[in-house]
């Protein structure tokens, strides 16, 4: 069950990529924090949502101090469940030639003929604009990358010959067991920390929780 948090500005066509927060990963790592001396609740939650993360530790009988946040959260490193992860979805393909530029400045142009999709999720809902030509999305199962520069809303990834209809859910980072591309990536690529990420993207999109 998906209940929705306080709304944050909508992107670009009205639709904001979705940061979504699992109570049930929440609910695994508690026990496996203890011991640290982290205070979970600021940055509103590392952007998980400081009220909705004091809540489920209460219905737990916990604390939110003495626990490691980096676990709790199920950051990269920790080997807890990830609590987050950052979904958008697809408003369109086209086709692509080779030699043809995508978004600004074309930092990137197509090796072959191929198609791109637009997606919700750019920098304003941090999808840092380092991000592009540097990291690969999930749809559906499969792995696509982000090319050409991040734009304030949007941004484009190459989907090569698969279709992918318009409203196709897009996971920019996730559970890596369930196939999505691990935070870690995005530290990579960034220089960002874990932290860093989820507190920006947990407050700039359309925060949500899943059960």
């Amino acid at each position: 069950m998906t209940s929705t948090l306080p709304a944050r500005a909508p992107a670009a066509g009205g639709v904001t990529p979705v940061a979504l927060v699992s109570a049930a990963a929440l609910r695994h790592n508690a026990p496996l924090a203890v011991g640290g001396d982290d205070d979970v609740l600021a940055a509103d939650g590392w952007g998980h949502g400081a009220a909705w993360v004091a809540s489920v530790l209460s219905d737990l009988g916990w604390e939110a101090t003495g626990l490691d946040a980096a676990t709790l959260f199920g950051l990269p490193g920790s080997r807890a469940l990830p609590v987050m992860s950052l979904r958008g979805r697809a408003l369109g393909t086209k086709a692509l030639l080779r030699g043809e530029g995508v978004s600004y400045g074309y930092t990137h142009r197509a090796p072959h003929d191929t198609t791109v999709a637009l997606v919700t999720g750019g920098y304003a809902q941090g999808v840092v604009r380092s991000l592009g030509n540097a990291v690969t999305v999930s749809i559906d199962g499969r792995r696509h990358r982000i090319v050409g520069r991040v734009a304030m809303d949007v941004c484009v990834i190459d989907v090569d010959d698969t279709t992918v209809p318009r409203g196709a859910e897009v996971v920019f980072f996730g559970d890596p067991a369930e196939g999505h591309p691990s935070l870690e990536e995005w530290t990579d690529a960034t220089g960002w920390s874990a932290a860093e990420i989820v507190a920006t993207v947990g407050v700039r999109a359309d925060r949500r929780v899943d059960s």
